[in-house]
């Protein structure tokens, strides 16, 4: 059988779903092809407003905002123990009038929304299957499914993940490694109130970050060397909750480590382009890199965003060299903007040459010394080239 659309979207992650739900509401006839939505991701997910607002245009964001906790406040704080440590920066959205920066989200509440809209979408056919090969030509591009069905479409949309059979079979090389690190991940409860803010903790193997779920909860992303988090995990609950309370410096009380904790090696990776051979790179497929700064998911819908205006304006044939072309500058100085910074910063907290700690010290002083400068960054961080271009209007 033979499934005949205009794009044909891999992957059913966060990205891949509103990829092929926004893609299908603005009247492509679009194929999703992956397994069914994780729903047992028990990690979450801190969107900033931007990001809220494209969920709202999909007419999601109702749904979310009752399991969602808002970040008015993020904090960095030095938690290291070298010689130089920089002095605490705290990130108000109220000084840029806002009243929070982002909803921080669980994944498996996301996911879910997602795939109901898109189970309901009539504009979308489903495969709950993968894609087995690519068959790629200059005017079409055809999807082999693994249940022996065929997709045929004008543009495939490769969000399949960091490892992107899609990416692969256009051809796009990709520059990666491992950061040699790991992520523990879950969620605790703790005696005093968060506040709705996130605090982002420096340590010399990576950031430990809590950011702020309903209620007085917290979720937990430590980033430490791979046999840390391993050791971390097979901890009993009462010893990882002393652990992390004691991490943290008690700052939210008793900590009670929930059941459900999960392991995630890190990577880098970064393709030398964005879309090619028919095919438009979106989510990890197009970046990859350690989780820092909320920019993940956010960089993703940004991704999202810019294939549908792509696509608009070459309805004709969204999958042409002039739209990948257009898509492809179209995205670029965003993530390598990101993607860069994310990595520089990283790799400062792992390294112990004098200069580069001295650099970022001096960085993150600065910030916390310059009110100017700080809004200036709080803005960028929302929405890419706000936050320089009201330096001119001010």
């Amino acid at each position: 059988m033979k499934i005949e659309a205009d794009i044909v979207v891999a992957g059913t992650g966060p990205v891949g779903l509103m990829s092929a739900l926004s893609l299908g509401r603005a009247g492509f006839r679009v194929a999703l092809a992956g397994p069914p939505a994780n729903l047992a991701d028990r990690r979450t997910t801190a969107l900033m407003k931007p990001s809220l607002d494209f969920l709202d245009e999909l007419g999601l964001l109702d749904a979310l905002r009752t399991d969602a906790a808002p970040l008015k406040v993020m904090r960095i704080a030095d938690a290291t123990q070298r010689l130089l440590r920089s002095p605490v920066v705290t990130f108000r959205a109220s000084e840029i009038g806002e009243d929070y920066f982002g909803l921080n989200i669980p994944n498996r509440r996301l996911l879910a929304a997602l795939d109901e809209a898109v189970s309901a979408s009539k504009s979308v056919e489903r495969a709950e299957t993968t894609v087995s090969r690519w068959n790629i030509d200059a005017d079409n591009i055809e999807a082999a499914l693994a249940d022996g069905r065929t997709v045929s479409a004008r543009l495939a949309v490769a969000a399949d993940g960091r490892m992107s059979p899609a990416r692969e079979a256009a051809g796009i090389a990709v520059s990666a490694g491992s950061t040699g690190q790991s992520a523990l991940v879950l969620d605790f409860a703790h005696a005093r109130p968060h506040n709705d803010t996130s605090t982002e903790f420096h340590t010399e193997d990576g950031p430990f970050t809590l950011v702020p779920l309903s209620g007085q909860r917290s979720s937990l992303v430590w980033v430490t060397r791979p046999h840390r988090a391993e050791e971390l995990v097979r901890l009993s609950d009462d010893e990882l909750s002393l652990i992390v309370e004691e991490r943290m410096q008690s700052m939210l009380g008793r900590v009670t480590v929930e059941p459900g904790r999960q392991v995630f090696p890190l990577s880098s990776a970064l393709p030398r382009r964005f879309a090619a051979n028919r095919v438009a790179l979106v989510g990890e497929a197009a970046h990859i890199f350690p989780p820092i700064g909320a920019q993940g998911l956010n960089l993703g819908i940004r991704d999202v965003e810019s294939l549908l205006d792509t696509v608009m304006r070459h309805s004709g044939d969204p999958g042409s060299p002039a739209a990948l072309s257009a898509y492809d500058r179209s995205r670029r100085p965003d993530i390598l903007a990101r993607s860069s910074a994310v990595n520089m910063l990283n790799r400062s907290l792992l390294s112990d040459m004098l200069p580069v700690q001295l650099m970022r010290t001096a960085g993150l002083s600065l910030l916390g010394a310059a009110p100017p400068l700080r809004a200036l960054f709080m803005r960028e961080g929302l929405r890419t080239g706000s936050g320089f271009g009201s330096v001119f209007r001010v």
